[in-house]
C-alpha cells in the first residue's frame, strides 16, 4: 500500500547540512506516525527519529539529538529530516517508514516493504 521514495542524500563534509525528503506515492500518511531509520556499512538498521500523527510530538536517537529535526506535511504526504553538523558516523543509507504511535517511548518501524533509501556520506 505505502510506496515511500526517499531523496536528498549526498556527499558532504563534516559539519555540513542536508535535508532529506520522503514522499508516499501510495496511501495517505495522514493517520500514521512516521519515522526515519538508517543503516550504516556493516551495521543493522537503527531508528533515527519519529514523529506523531499530528506532528506535535517527536523523538530522536541520542546520537542525533540537537542536530536533526524531523517534520511532516500531511497534505503533501511528505516527511522531512533536516540534518546539520553532520559527522562521519552519520554516514548511512536513510529510510522512512510508518511507525507505532508510541513515539514518546521509542521509534518502531511497521513497514512491510522498505524503499530504496537515500545515501548520506559524510567525509572530508
Amino acid at each position: 500500500q505505502f510506496q515511500f521514495v526517499e531523496s536528498g542524500g549526498d556527499l558532504v563534509q563534516p559539519g555540513g547540512s542536508l535535508r532529506l525528503s520522503c514522499v508516499s506515492s501510495g496511501d495517505s500518511v495522514e493517520y500514521y506516525a512516521l519515522g526515519w531509520f538508517r543503516q550504516a556499512p556493516g551495521k543493522e538498521r537503527e531508528a533515527v527519529s519519529c514523529i506523531s500523527v499530528s506532528g506535535r510530538s517527536s523523538k530522536y536517537a541520542d546520537s542525533v539529538k540537537g542536530r536533526f529535526t524531523i517534520s511532516r506535511d500531511n497534505a503533501k504526504n511528505t516527511l522531512w529530516l533536516e540534518m546539520n553538523d553532520l559527522r562521519p558516523e552519520d554516514t548511512a543509507i536513510y529510510y522512512c517508514s510508518t511507525t507505532l504511535r508510541s513515539v514518546s517511548v521509542n521509534c518502531v518501524a511497521t513497514t512491510d516493504s522498505w524503499g530504496q533509501g537515500t545515501r548520506v556520506t559524510v567525509s572530508s
